[in-house]
């Protein structure tokens, strides 16, 4: 059976361009489900409870925020694992009666995360 390399070709990119949309689609889903509600649709600090908690949520589309993302690119996915601010996303969704289901994070979804909010910070505004 002779396969039409073209034809073959088509079918790849179909399937590579799916893929690519998927896992921009679960780091756009987990970012509106998780991370929106402090840091609003268009990331720049301005969900329903950025200004409740102390620091108020940053606006991660400044300059300083997309040169710490450059210098450090895994900067979305450790602050997602560590917490640097300790409590403060518990303590700030607690008091304000804002509950957020655990989610047991993957690599997969830690990659899309990143690759959403890296593309959407980096886009011109």
């Amino acid at each position: 059976m002779k396969i039409n390399f073209i034809a073959l070709l088509g079918v790849l990119l179909l399937v590579q361009a799916s893929q690519s949309f998927a896992d921009n689609l679960n780091g756009k889903n987990l970012y509106l489900q998780r991370c929106s509600v402090c840091h609003g649709a268009d990331i720049k600090g301005t969900g329903p409870l950025a200004n409740k908690s102390n620091p108020p949520t940053p606006d991660l589309t400044t300059s300083v925020f997309k040169k710490r993302l450059n210098d450090y690119p895994g900067v979305i996915v450790s602050s997602v694992i560590l917490r640097p601010n300790g409590n403060l996303i518990p303590k700030t969704l607690r008091e304000n009666g804002v509950k957020i289901p655990p989610h047991a994070w993957s690599v997969n979804d830690l990659r899309d995360l990143h690759e959403y909010m890296s593309g959407f910070i980096s886009q011109k505004r």
